[in-house]
């Protein structure tokens, strides 16, 4: 799965998150993946996606609560990238 880096908008932000999350809930792409993914746009894209520690409402309206869930794991370090 290609994946860009940089987002210009929040809005674009959240469309990728989506597109990467239900990837991996369609068995598109793999757990390792999904993490990785999920960790490289959060490392680029830290002010889009979270203000005051939390999600922007831009994301909590786009992502809605179950995929909020799984990026959270993520960026707050309870998943890792098994090597």
């Amino acid at each position: 799965m290609q994946v860009k880096l940089f987002y210009k908008t929040q809005r674009e932000l959240a469309v990728s998150l989506n597109e990467i999350v239900d990837a991996y809930w369609n068995d598109e792409i793999n757990e390792d993946s999904l993490i990785k993914c999920v960790h490289d746009v959060y490392i680029n894209n830290p002010n889009k996606m979270l203000k005051e520690g939390k999600f922007t409402t831009v994301l909590k309206q786009q992502c809605g609560k179950r995929r909020l869930e799984v990026i959270e794991r993520i960026i707050r370090g309870g998943a890792e990238i098994r090597s």
